[in-house]
């Protein structure tokens, strides 16, 4: 069985990831932590290598998910390579930063890739307001995020909620997590819970 963790920048994904998978005996998986070898070169030209980079992610994605189809353990995933291509390389193309031409190429070639491969059996999608969002990355004190515009934030709920609602067609899971504090509150993540019980088993609190 493969759960997707999807949510904005603070949302919560990491932690919900790890919690789930210490309380189901689920593996829990990461995007790989090797560097696209085009960041650098895109650091400095955005326009010029955003194709570039963003082919390289993809690649990586869809080898990632090949790798866990052949797994017969049950994986929980924070992040999807579904809201890589419609969340992240959608607002680098509405930033201006990818082509008409590139996008609709890369576009194609996910739509291609993904025709082979399943959708997650539940994605969970963690909804947050910016408020919420900034507070938690404000908490969570890492330097090269406390610099982030809240309208990139805004931007990105924007497209996370087309995504979610118009675009995925696979089984989702909306958890409002804006009253939530599941790493420290017991009842908070119990709820959570038995919504996934009864969303997978058709189980009832």
């Amino acid at each position: 069985m493969h759960i997707a963790i999807a949510g904005n920048i603070g949302s919560g994904k990491t932690t919900l990831t790890n919690m789930l998978a210490q309380h189901y005996g689920w593996e829990a998986h990461f995007e790989p932590v090797d560097v696209n070898p085009y960041l650098e070169d895109y650091y400095q030209d955005i326009a010029r290598w955003s194709f570039n980079l963003e082919i390289y992610f993809l690649k990586q994605r869809f080898r990632d998910l090949l790798e866990l189809e052949k797994t017969e353990k049950t994986i929980i995933q924070d992040r999807s390579i579904y809201e890589g291509v419609y969340v992240f390389t959608a607002n680098n193309y509405a930033m201006g930063n990818l082509s008409d031409r590139d996008f609709q190429t890369y576009m194609e070639l996910f739509e291609q890739m993904t025709e082979i491969v399943r959708y997650p059996d539940l994605m969970i999608y963690l909804r947050a307001s910016v408020p919420h969002l900034v507070q938690n990355i404000q908490k969570r004190g890492r330097d090269y995020e406390q610099s982030m515009p809240i309208d990139y934030l805004r931007n990105l709920n924007t497209l996370y909620e087309d995504f979610i609602f118009k675009k995925y067609k696979g089984r989702v899971l909306t958890i409002e997590v804006d009253d939530l504090d599941y790493q420290h509150r017991p009842a908070d993540f119990a709820g959570i819970i038995d919504k996934i019980d009864t969303t997978l088993f058709g189980l009832f609190s």
